[in-house]
Formats: C-alpha cells, sequence, structure tokens
C-alpha cells in the first residue's frame, strides 16, 4: 500500500526511509498559526494533534493508500513553541533553554483511503523529554549562523548540528526528529494497516 507524508520535513522521510517505507511527499500548506487561533483553549497534545490532522486531511490522497501527518512543538516551562523563523527568536529561545529540559511533544494522524474516500482514522500524540546542553556563544551563533535551528520545531534538532548541544533524552527518539516509528506502527494498527506492508 502507499504511503503519502503530508510532511516537506527532511527529517521525517530520513526516519520513514530508514524504516524500509519509500512514502510520496506532498505538502499541505495548511496555515498553522490561523489553525492554532482558531482552537478553544487546547492542551498542548490537542494542539500537535489538531495541526496533523488538518495537515494529513489537506494534502491529496489516492484511491488507496495511507497518509500520515505530523506536527511537533515544545512544551517548555508551559509555553507550547514551534519554530523560530528568524535567528533573534532562536538566539533568545537557546537562552532560555540552554542546561534545562522541556518535552518535544508530536501529534500524528494516520488517515486510511479507499476508493478515494477517508475510511478511517488515528491521531494520538507522543511526548519526549529533552535536555539541553550549555553551547558557548560562540557556539550558539555558529549553530545559528546555519541556519538548520530556524526553520525545526524548537530551535534544535538531534539528528543534525543540534546533537551536539542535546544532553539526552527520555522517550522516543524518532519523535522527536518528527515522527515517531513506534506511534506510528500503533495508529497503523487501529487503522487496520500492517507496517509491514508498507516497506
Amino acid at each position: 500500500m502507499r504511503l503519502i507524508l503530508a510532511s516537506q520535513s527532511p527529517a521525517r522521510l530520513s526516519v520513514l526511509r530508514a524504516a524500509g517505507v519509500e512514502p510520496v511527499v506532498r505538502v499541505s500548506g495548511v496555515d498553522e498559526d490561523a489553525l492554532v487561533a482558531s482552537l478553544a483553549d487546547p492542551t498542548p497534545e490537542e494542539t500537535v494533534v489538531a495541526l496533523s490532522a488538518a495537515k494529513a486531511e489537506a494534502v491529496e490522497h489516492d484511491d488507496e493508500c495511507v497518509v500520515i501527518g505530523c506536527d511537533s512543538m515544545l512544551l517548555f516551562e508551559g509555553e507550547l513553541v514551534g519554530k523560530p523563523g528568524t535567528a533573534e527568536v532562536a538566539r533568545e529561545r537557546w537562552r532560555r533553554i540552554a542546561g534545562k529540559s522541556g518535552a518535544l511533544i508530536t501529534g500524528h494522524t494516520v488517515l486510511r483511503v479507499s476508493g478515494g474516500v477517508v475510511v478511517d482514522r488515528a491521531s494520538a500524540a507522543e511526548s519526549t523529554t529533552v535536555r539541553f546542553g550549555t553551547p558557548t556563544d560562540e557556539e550558539l551563533e555558529a549553530y545559528l549562523a546555519t541556519g538548520e535551528p530556524l526553520h525545526v520545531a524548537g530551535g534544535f534538532t538531534i539528528d543534525g548540528l543540534g546533537g551536539w548541544f542535546v544532553d539526552g533524552i527520555e522517550g522516543d527518539h524518532t519523535s522527536v526528529i518528527g515522527i515517531s516509528l513506534p506511534l506510528t506502527r500503533r495508529l497503523l494498527g487501529q487503522v487496520g494497516v500492517a507496517v509491514s506492508t508498507l516497506w
């Protein structure tokens, strides 16, 4: 069965490819800020799940396929934050999180499509604790200059240059990269798809 990944994230694509799946990538174009603003007092988990569902539903479906949408945000000191967008925001965020811990929360939505119609769906979120190191000012400026932290949830990666500044995690490392393989397997099972049929 064909798997459609409703994400432009190269990290999510890399995780799936390493796990034996070659998805079709389709980008949703969902206005994330507008969607979050429309939610009535959501929990952090509800926020990322709503975003993942919107992405999965927005992309073009094939007649027979499975669609996976994901969204990740960092919960730090009670605040849910996404991609920094600018070096200034990323710098300030790193000055706050250095030497502390946060929860990287990833929402997942799986749609099973048959006959061109969504016949089943499942959603959930995965939370992983991330312990941040303390980069020197020189290291932080060099990291910001690469542009990597500007376009990823929380302003860091563990599978790229940001991995130098993460002291450890408690939980599923693939979730921190952007798509939890264990959770995705469980959600696929809930919609009647064995992960091995996607290899």
